[in-house]
């Protein structure tokens, strides 16, 4: 049982961390995702009135604003194509791996005392006296020679 205990306590460390990566790297898309939004925010004022003022001379001011609205809608999907592709699944896989190992222990574990569970009681059936003689005799030896060394040491 210590086995799967150890593993059980295995599998509970990788999946804090586990979690704890995903929490820090989902904390950073977080704020690179606001950063991007700001920086969007403010670049796009600034380009749109000098842009617009710029592609207002040479065309309409319908035209100028459409192009300088196609080109912030560009400038926002490459910042979220660019935090999207973060994953903590590089950092994390060394610790998948281990609780993976982990849960096959616990399983061959489980599976070897069923076997051996299914095996004493296919023994109990057949011959009941046979199978618990062993444990009765450990059992009967082990208090005489409680009390053969409790009287040797009381005599002594």
């Amino acid at each position: 049982m210590s086995r799967i205990s150890r593993n059980i306590s295995t599998i509970l460390r990788a999946e804090r961390l586990i979690a704890r990566r995903q929490l820090a790297v989902a904390a950073k898309r977080t704020g690179l995702f606001a950063a991007a939004g700001l920086a969007v925010g403010l670049a796009i004022i600034m380009l749109n009135v000098a842009g617009f003022f710029w592609l207002a001379e040479t065309m309409s001011k319908s035209s100028a604003a459409m192009i300088m609205a196609g080109a912030n809608l560009i400038l926002a999907v490459l910042l979220a194509v660019v935090a999207n592709s973060m994953s903590a699944d590089s950092d994390t896989s060394a610790v998948v791996e281990l609780r993976d190992l982990a849960l096959h222990d616990i399983e061959d574990e489980v599976s070897e005392n069923m076997a051996e569970a299914r095996k004493t009681l296919e023994g109990l059936r057949r011959d009941p006296i046979g199978v618990l003689s062993p444990d009765i005799i450990s059992t009967v030896l082990r208090i005489f020679l409680k009390y053969a060394r409790q009287g040797r040491t009381k005599s002594d």
